[in-house]
């Protein structure tokens, strides 16, 4: 006997048990797609992205103005658009690895349990569209609508730039601010994951929001000091002073690592600022050869940001599958 629900959602019993017939990923892009609508048309994300578009405009204006007596001077002067602070305003790299993760635990903290709180989640997965499809519709709708924020504002900047600057920029600099556009947005995929994990796991939208900041602040704030305190209790206590030294150094550095604050902020440093070598400890001998203050080609640069990105990319991962077990784990009623 074969209980039909549609055409696209079935489920037929075979051996004594139901499974379900069709591809787990229906309705996919019709989430996506309103999803996505109910992010650009609400009142909150209309107030977050004209503070980011305005407070963009200002520091980048700022640095472009105080750039304009170098024109000649330098070579990647649009990369310096990213980087150079004026007070009071910081520079444009500080302010994105602020306001981005706030972005994304904005777009994300009640995706779920809102659904729970509404009392649609059954009416929803009562349509032929399946748990898998709900779940990574949002997430892929929350990753689009912030890779649309932060390309316009992206393109603001260049433009902004050609403006103020007076010069189109180089071919190397839209590589290397491209790779920087896509190491932040995955930079927000981390947050926006945490978020929608924090929003599987905790029923109120308040709840979820108050942890996913939590999280976001012990990693900004405090996850350097622990990181520090981590390495000098863990350094071996053999060998000489500078041997014992180095080792908490490179210690304390890998357990950075494990901040995405860290990993954002290290692989931003070397994709704008070309004239950056390594990103670890470099002891002097090792320099030997170098030419010092050349900048890198845009391939070293690229590989040596790149298990930043994977790392990146890997976080945003395990929180999502974590949240994709406990999701289908969670009893839905009607």
């Amino acid at each position: 006997m074969d209980v039909s629900v549609s055409k696209s959602n079935r489920w037929t019993r075979a051996s004594g048990r139901y499974r379900r017939e069709g591809s787990p990923w229906t309705g996919l892009w019709a989430v996506v797609a309103k999803e996505m609508a109910d992010h650009l048309t609400s009142v909150r994300m209309s107030i977050l992205e004209i503070l980011t578009v305005l407070t963009a405009t200002g520091t980048v204006y700022v640095a472009a103005q105080n750039l304009r007596q170098t024109v000649a001077q330098d070579r990647f002067l649009f990369l310096k658009l990213f980087t150079t602070a004026q007070d009071p305003l910081p520079a444009f790299v500080g302010f994105l690895g602020f306001l981005v993760p706030l972005i994304a635990i904005a777009l994300s903290f009640d995706a779920v349990n809102g659904e729970f709180n509404r009392r649609t989640i059954s009416r929803i997965l009562a349509q032929p569209i399946y748990r898998d499809a709900l779940l990574l519709g949002k997430f892929l709708a929350g990753l689009f609508t912030m890779a649309l924020i932060l390309t316009t504002i992206w393109l603001l900047i260049i433009g902004l730039g050609i403006m103020t600057l007076g010069v189109p920029p180089s071919a190397e600099e839209v590589a290397r601010s491209l790779w920087f556009l896509l190491l932040t947005i995955f930079y927000g995929g981390i947050w926006l994951a945490l978020g929608m994990l924090c929003s599987i796991l905790f029923r109120q939208p308040a709840t979820a929001a108050l942890a996913s900041i939590s999280t976001w602040l012990f990693f900004t704030i405090f996850w350097g000091m622990l990181a520090s305190l981590l390495a000098q209790a863990l350094t071996p206590e053999r060998g000489d002073l500078i041997t014992q030294a180095l080792t908490q150094v490179r210690l304390e550095i890998a357990l950075g690592r494990f901040s995405p604050n860290t990993l954002y902020a290290e692989a931003a440093l070397a994709m704008l600022q070309p004239s950056v070598r390594s990103l670890g400890l470099v002891l002097p001998f090792q320099l030997q050869g170098a030419l010092l203050g050349a900048p890198l080609p845009l391939d070293q640069s690229i590989m040596l940001t790149w298990p930043h990105l994977t790392g990146l990319i890997a976080a945003t991962i395990l929180l999502f599958a974590l949240g994709y077990v406990i999701f289908q784990r969670r009893e839905i009623r009607a």
